[in-house]
């Protein structure tokens, strides 16, 4: 059987808002499995979770502002980068952990 697990945070989908994405996740699941036959046996579990389990980038969710500061994070760190790093150990040396 099927399982999708999508996890969210607390208050930013409405009820009607979750209904609707358990039925698309439900109809990607019988697409991909093949048969109709499946629709009855997909389970969807959308848990939300507080805001305090939430962290972006090591930092506490703080909403739409917290997108808007990890992208900025993103941006900088990607004007850093020399090169065109594709496997961990050429991002590691091109854009190294703070100490």
């Amino acid at each position: 059987m099927p399982f999708v697990n999508v996890k969210l945070v607390e208050g930013v989908f409405s009820t009607e808002e979750k209904h609707a994405m358990a039925k698309a996740l439900t109809d990607v699941m019988v697409k991909f499995e093949g048969s109709e036959a499946f629709r009855e046996v997909v389970w969807v579990l959308i848990e939300e979770l507080h805001t305090d389990g939430w962290h972006i980038g090591g930092r506490p969710f703080a909403g739409p502002k917290s997108l808007k500061q990890t992208l900025s994070n993103s941006k900088a760190i990607l004007e850093t980068i020399n090169g065109e790093p594709t496997t961990r150990a050429e991002w590691a040396a091109a854009a190294p952990a703070l100490p």
